[in-house]
C-alpha cells in the first residue's frame, strides 16, 4: 500500500505537513526523530488524516492535489475541518 498523510504539530499549533510513503510508521518514526529537515523544528507530530493507495502513482497524484490551492480548500472543507 501507498499512503498520503496529513502530520500536525503536537507543539505548534497550526504546523502541519502533508507526504507520501510506502511506510507509514516508519516515516513517521523519521519525522519525529528529526531526519526530515522541513518537520524537525516543529516535533513532535501525531497523524491527523492518512489515505491508502494500491498505486503509488494514484497515491503520488493525491499528494500533489492536496498540495494545490483547490485541494488544500477540499481538504479543509472534507479531510480535516476545523483542523
Amino acid at each position: 500500500m501507498h499512503y498520503v498523510y496529513r502530520l500536525r504539530s503536537e507543539r505548534f499549533p497550526g504546523q502541519e505537513y502533508t507526504g507520501r510513503t510506502k511506510d507509514l510508521r516508519h516515516r513517521l518514526r523519521q519525522h519525529n526523530l528529526g531526519q526530515n529537515i522541513s518537520t524537525a523544528p516543529y516535533l513532535p507530530w501525531r497523524v491527523a488524516f492518512y489515505a491508502a493507495f494500491e498505486s503509488a502513482t494514484a497515491a503520488r497524484a493525491f499528494e500533489r492535489y492536496l498540495k494545490t490551492g483547490s485541494g488544500k480548500a477540499f481538504a479543509r472543507k472534507r479531510l480535516w475541518p476545523g483542523g
